[in-house]
């Protein structure tokens, strides 16, 4: 890791894959999600608020699990791009005569405002973000004092027969380099989180065909690598890639269908009341005062 953001990642790509992503969510966030979700279940709090990240691309099935794990709470969904906040705000739509239209949180495609949920569901997004020190930031200002953090993003470990194909053919890498679990306990820890709790899996995904093994691809993302290839290729390229695909990723105990793998990281982290630096002379804000009274009577929920 730079400063600043990741060493393989070229922002202009990651910021034109934020842009052009298709308004949908893709099987296996969708995936991630539901055995995320599942871990709620450890989690005592119950947010009056909270956020989804993107949660088009993290996955809506996942919005309505969430949603009815917490009913009464107040949802904000945060949407960059206003084709997927249209489509978040139609999903998030309750029928008129739903008895939870009346009775239910509300849910608004919003930005909260700071200090303002008890929990930031971000599912999927972090392995895309060329700054995503910025990114864990802007979520922990939006989280109240002993709210905490629930994501999940794509390891090192992820496409690794691709990436072993791709050396082995000499070609420049397939994808740009993921970030270690650790490393994202290390950013959560500097940018002010608390706790912080990560645990990482592996899913195999099986494919009768290239064709559909490359279709899965393109709906995930894009190839964020500065060192990609820099040009498009032809038809006859393609044809090779296929034909390398089906000699090099077939698994034999797989009926001879395609592997790929993918490691999927978990992070949890709590914000904890604000630390300050005392000297002979301090002056403490009166909302610094009352988090920190708060956060000696313990958390509320």
């Amino acid at each position: 890791m730079s400063a600043d953001r990741p060493p393989t990642i070229d922002p202009a790509a990651a910021l034109r894959w934020s842009r052009m992503a298709p308004a949908a969510s893709p099987w296996l966030h969708e995936e991630v999600a539901r055995r995320m979700e599942d871990r709620l279940q450890w989690i005592k709090l119950q947010p009056q608020a909270w956020a989804n990240w993107e949660p088009v691309r993290g996955g809506l099935q996942a919005q309505a699990l969430l949603q009815a794990r917490y009913p009464q709470a107040r949802c904000s969904l945060i949407e960059t791009q206003p084709v997927r906040a249209t489509v978040a705000a139609g999903a998030a739509a309750r029928p008129w005569w739903s008895p939870a239209r009346w009775t239910g949180g509300q849910v608004a495609v919003e930005l909260p405002a700071d200090a303002s949920v008890q929990m930031l569901w971000a599912n999927m997004a972090l392995h895309t973000s060329a700054e995503p020190q910025a990114l864990i930031a802007q979520w922990h200002r939006a989280l109240a004092t002993d709210g905490f953090l629930m994501f999940s993003c794509l390891g090192p470990d992820s496409l690794r027969e691709l990436r072993g194909m791709y050396r082995l053919l000499g070609w420049p890498a397939p994808g740009h380099d993921f970030t270690d679990m650790h490393d994202w306990g290390d950013m959560l820890v500097h940018a002010g989180f608390a706790e912080p709790v990560m645990d990482m899996e592996r899913i195999t995904l099986t494919y009768e065909t290239p064709a559909l093994l490359l279709a899965d691809l393109r709906e995930l993302g894009r190839n964020f690598h500065p060192a990609r290839f820099a040009s498009l290729r032809g038809r006859s390229w393609k044809r090779e890639l296929e034909d390398d695909l089906s000699l090099y990723l077939s698994d034999p105990a797989e009926s001879g269908r395609l592997r790929l793998t993918f490691e999927i990281i978990y992070g949890h982290a709590v914000k904890p009341a604000p630390r300050l630096k005392l000297s002979a002379q301090s002056a403490v804000s009166l909302q610094d005062m009352r988090a920190m009274l708060q956060g000696a009577k313990g958390p509320a929920g």
